[in-house]
């Protein structure tokens, strides 16, 4: 059930100029309810496509903005109806262009107190400011009062929005290129593949409503290179794992005291040689790790788990990457009893991942692993007093590849907090995080006490 409040905005669309007016207000509107930028973008493309159909369809329309509030879920909408003048032919509407729908949450003729309509609708994201009777007022007063620009004003915004995606496709683009430059050593065939995705994106953005399109499309395109990706790792692990490996054998003979003695500038190359080859090999490895636990090839080796020696096995391993004196590595003693039914191999590599991260990403104060009993779910947390992330980035750093920029920004992978949280999904549970910044992070793996 919704709260519907009085219309914001009403529009009569009758001649080719209106479809620019409709766009222009459609995209202030928008703005006004606290949608962000690429979804006002979206909206007002999504209504320019729609009015200009149903205008050379059934000459025009009447356009009215409006806001809702479902009362069940506390979402809210914004809802743009738009009311033909003349029926629509078999009292139905099909976009031309089938990517308007994938534009706006919602596109459908509905019946509104007898007339047929055709509405689109987008929501308001939650940390937009509430929309009261009293500021719905001012807005709607705001928008009356505002002089509408030309159609040439409309077409030069059209176009900064339109340099702006192809800004942001261009962006993405490279940092494809140097995923691509890292992955050249290891993996030949993903990094043609991404380079095919790049050429490919070169060749698209045919106008507002087909760019974002072809984005959408893209997107689905990557999950399909990763899925790719996992299948041609798993298969080529001896390939992948056995020159690296031989390279660290070959470095660890010629500084074999046995062997022929090197120079102190040949000892230095050879100890580069062997710390890099290291670094590879790690890196193979997390990568092998993440395309297992893609493709679904980890089972786990389900027992009744003591905590208490897993927490101590984590206390003597880890304690000797806390270098920093500055950091203090402290592992608390989980409350009796201490059981979980899990994988004690898998859920240590967890926590061994997440304790690692906290030291890495710390310069001073502590990083704590604690586990809490709560209900039926064990709540296991890693606290650092680290630099903190930013909301907007609290979803993006379970990505691959992608780390936090900053200046504290250390050497990695970005395969370790997404491998994390497979792992803890295979193990039934889920991977939450707590952080703002210049106030540490805090990790918390929920997992059910009897298991999945």
């Amino acid at each position: 059930m919704s709260e519907r409040t009085e219309p914001l905005l009403h529009l009569a669309l009758r001649v080719e100029q209106d479809i620019f007016l409709v766009r222009q207000r459609g995209r202030e509107v928008a703005a006004a309810v606290g949608l962000e930028h690429q979804d006002q973008v979206r909206i007002a493309t999504a209504l320019s496509e729609v009015a200009r159909e149903l205008l050379r369809g059934v000459d025009g329309a009447d356009v009215t903005f409006a806001v809702d509030r479902d009362a069940t879920s506390g979402r809210t909408r914004l809802h743009v109806d738009l009311s033909p003048v003349r029926p629509l032919p078999g009292g139905r509407y099909e976009p031309q262009s089938g990517a308007v729908a994938r534009l706006v949450d919602s596109l459908q003729v509905i019946t509104v107190e007898g007339d047929t309509v055709v509405r689109m609708s987008r929501r308001v994201p939650d940390h937009a400011e509430e929309l009261t009777p009293e500021r719905a007022g001012k807005l709607r007063d705001e928008l009356a009062e505002r002089a509408p620009g030309s159609a040439l004003d409309e077409l030069a915004a059209q176009n900064a929005q339109l340099i702006a995606a192809l800004d942001e496709v261009r962006s993405q683009r490279d940092e494809l290129a140097v995923l691509n430059s890292e992955l050249a050593e290891t993996n030949r065939g993903v990094m043609a593949l991404y380079n095919q995705l790049t050429e490919e994106l070169e060749e698209t953005n045919r106008g507002v409503v087909a760019l974002y399109a072809e984005l959408d499309e893209k997107s689905a395109q990557l999950r399909a290179a990763s899925e790719s990706k996992s299948r041609f790792l798993a298969n080529v692990s001896h390939e992948l794992r056995a020159p690296v490996t031989a390279i660290i054998g070959l470095g660890r003979l010629l500084a074999d005291s046995a062997s022929d003695p090197l120079t102190g500038e040949q000892a230095r190359q050879v100890g580069l040689i062997r710390s890099s080859a290291g670094d590879l090999l790690a890196l193979v490895n997390e990568l092998l790790d993440l395309a297992k636990a893609e493709s679904g090839r980890i089972e786990p080796d389900w027992s009744e788990v003591d905590l208490r020696a897993v927490f101590g096995q984590l206390r003597g391993t880890l304690r000797a990457l806390a270098t920093r004196p500055e950091v203090e590595l402290v592992v608390e003693e989980p409350p009796a009893p201490a059981t979980v039914r899990s994988d004690e191999v898998l859920l240590a590599q967890v926590l061994r991942n997440l304790l690692h991260n906290g030291l890495k990403f710390t310069e001073r104060g502590e990083v704590r692993l604690r586990a809490e009993r709560r209900d039926e779910a064990w709540l296991l947390s890693v606290t650092d007093t680290g630099v903190g992330i930013p909301p907007e980035l609290h979803e993006r750093i379970f990505e691959e590849f992608y780390q936090v920029p900053g200046t504290t920004r250390v050497g990695g992978t970005g395969l370790g907090l997404p491998y994390a949280r497979r792992l803890v999904t295979l193990l039934g549970g889920t991977l939450e995080l707590t952080s703002e910044p210049g106030r540490g992070s805090t990790f918390t793996v929920i997992l059910p006490v009897g298991g999945v």
